[in-house]
Formats: C-alpha cells, sequence, structure tokens
C-alpha cells in the first residue's frame, strides 16, 4: 500500500467513525487509534513499520490550569532537543521565545519536523527527554506567556 493509498484508507476510517484502524501484510504491519469525543486521545503505534504521518500536522498550544500554555506534539515520532547531537540545544529551561520559534525536532518516519512556539513567552518547563519516543497531544513545553 503506498502513501497516497493509505491516506484515503484513513480518512475513510474517520469519516465512518472508526476508533481504530489496523494494517498488516506479509512485510508491514501498524495500527493507529483515532480520538473519540470526550476521551483522551491516543497516537498511531507502529508495530514494525512505519506509519504515515500527518499531512497537516501542527503543535497546539493549550492553556493549563496553573496560566502555563503547554506546547504538545502533533504527531507520533522520536523528541530532538537539537538538530544534531554536537549542536546546543534549541530551547532550555528559562529561555524567552517568540512566536514562531523553534522549541525542538519531532522525528518521523525519517522526517525532521520543527516543531515551533506558538506564543511568546518564557520557557518553565521541558516535560520530555531528549531523544524520547512522544505520542500525539503529549506535552513537550510549558510556556509563561
Amino acid at each position: 500500500m503506498d502513501f497516497k493509498e493509505l491516506e484515503k484508507f484513513i480518512a475513510i476510517a474517520k469519516e465512518a467513525g472508526a476508533s481504530e484502524l489496523k494494517y498488516q501484510n506479509e512485510d508491514k504491519k501498524f495500527g493507529i487509534s483515532f480520538p473519540v469525543a470526550g476521551a483522551t486521545p491516543v497516537a498511531a503505534q507502529v508495530m514494525s513499520a512505519p506509519a504515515a504521518s500527518p499531512t497537516a500536522a501542527a503543535n497546539v498550544a493549550a492553556p493549563a490550569n496553573d496560566g502555563l500554555v503547554e506546547v504538545t506534539c502533533p504527531f507520533v515520532g522520536t523528541f530532538y532537543r537539537s538538530p544534531s547531537p554536537e549542536d546546543p540545544a534549541y530551547s532550555k529551561v528559562g529561555d524567552k521565545v517568540s512566536k514562531g520559534q523553534v522549541l525542538c525536532i519531532v522525528e518521523a518516519m525519517k522526517i525532521m519536523n520543527e516543531i515551533e512556539s506558538d506564543v511568546a513567552g518564557e520557557i518553565v518547563e521541558i516535560c520530555v527527554e531528549n531523544e524520547t519516543y512522544v505520542e500525539f497531544g503529549q506535552v513537550l513545553f510549558k510556556v509563561k506567556p
């Protein structure tokens, strides 16, 4: 199944109201769970081969109860604080960031996706360890506007 077919298959499943989709052939296997109204979003889970990454994903900043804005992961992947192991981190606790500033990279399907801040403010917490697996909707940073 190629990427275009996979996108169509996922769209059909979503429109039909499916809560989960699984696919398997001789050398590839993946599963994805879709958010259900009123439930916490569940991320795609790749079992042996990479699944398709969202085509128009953007990180969502949501206000937390303590007045902080949470920058969340727009898709499943691996979190990196810097562009390479030798380079300094894009951001650290205490840094002032502007709207649109790159905070980290999330690698999905061997594509490095820059995650930008949706708000200007100060980073008060980095919620994920470098080079760890992250899920859709997982909080990556907390920013004080």
